[in-house]
């Protein structure tokens, strides 16, 4: 088993340029285990992308296009683009002041069980929020992360949506920083009528958190999780 993680900073980039990347990567461990069968001494490759998409609204295979609350040209106007994505969950909002992470693992690395793997995706930010005096929590049959869930207050603050095959995964989390939430206005998050969408720099009261230190503390956790080494 490899452990090893390929850490990448990707930037701010377009969502479907990093789309394509994420698939070019799960393409090739995907094709690697299989090859692998000849040569099981071989170990399959894992990576962990850091992304800031320019505003996009994509929606997973099992959603419903009408929670989009925008015409093609409100899209426009906004600077916004859409995009029909092959990740589960619904409708969700990129965009600047957001963390996306981009985990694409071979489970097999680590574990053969997709629900562990989301539930570890949400104790990774559960951990880092409460270094923050934070306490996010996780919503019955809501994957994510959420604060004051059973209250009128309950408030998404991290999305989240995978895809895998053959226990390769790609597609990740979304945490929102200093988001502008003002783009969650155009959608129903998640395609969940009824509760809020909150950002880390609101609930602490400032105007900017740090996402540099925001970053190291969800690497930090997600290296205990998964007892891994980033490379």
């Amino acid at each position: 088993m490899n452990k090893n993680i390929h850490l990448q900073d990707l930037g701010n980039k377009d969502y479907k340029v990093a789309w394509d990347y994420q698939e070019q990567l799960f393409k090739e461990i995907v094709d690697f285990k299989i090859h692998k069968r000849s040569n099981p001494e071989t170990v399959t490759p894992n990576y962990f992308l850091f992304v800031e998409h320019p505003h996009v609204y994509t929606l997973g295979k099992s959603g419903d296009v009408s929670n989009l609350l925008l015409s093609e040209k409100q899209l426009e106007t906004k600077g916004a683009t859409f995009y029909k994505i092959n990740r589960g969950g619904d409708i969700t909002y990129h965009g600047p002041g957001q963390i996306v992470g981009y985990p694409i693992l071979d489970l097999e690395n680590f574990f053969t069980d997709i629900h562990k793997y989301l539930r570890f995706l949400e104790e990774v930010i559960i951990l880092t929020l409460s270094e923050y005096n934070i306490i996010g929590v996780r919503s019955e049959g809501e994957t994510g992360v959420w604060l004051d869930v059973g209250t009128p207050f309950a408030r998404k603050i991290c999305a989240m949506g995978v895809r895998a095959s053959r226990w390769v995964t790609m597609h990740g989390f979304a945490l929102n920083v200093n988001s502008d939430l003002g783009y969650f206005d155009n959608i129903i998050p998640c395609g969940i009528k009824g509760k809020a969408v909150t950002s880390l720099n609101v609930e602490l009261g400032v105007k900017e958190v740090n996402e540099q230190e925001v970053k190291e503390k969800i690497l930090n956790h997600f290296s205990n999780l998964f007892q891994s080494t980033f490379i």
